[in-house]
């Protein structure tokens, strides 16, 4: 009868925990999807003040604020 109401007990504080939250820590996920010297931000698509110069992936883009840019020289 105690292991039966013990079980019960344990299965009703189980169903009350909220879900954890699947998928690496954000600081984790931070450092992984950086690129250009840890300037840029390996996404999809580029914001409007952002170019691209390489890709991370086959589907990401390396987007760095243009003024992180390095101004290059032509002569």
């Amino acid at each position: 009868m105690k292991s039966s109401l013990l079980v019960l007990v344990v299965l009703v504080l189980l169903s009350c925990v909220p879900p954890v939250r699947s998928g690496p820590n954000p600081y984790i996920r931070k450092a992984f999807s950086t690129c250009w010297k840890g300037k840029g931000t390996c996404r999809k698509l580029c914001w409007t003040n952002e170019e691209h110069r390489i890709l991370c992936d086959v589907a990401q883009l390396c987007c760095v604020k243009k003024k992180m840019l390095q101004v290059e020289f032509t002569r």
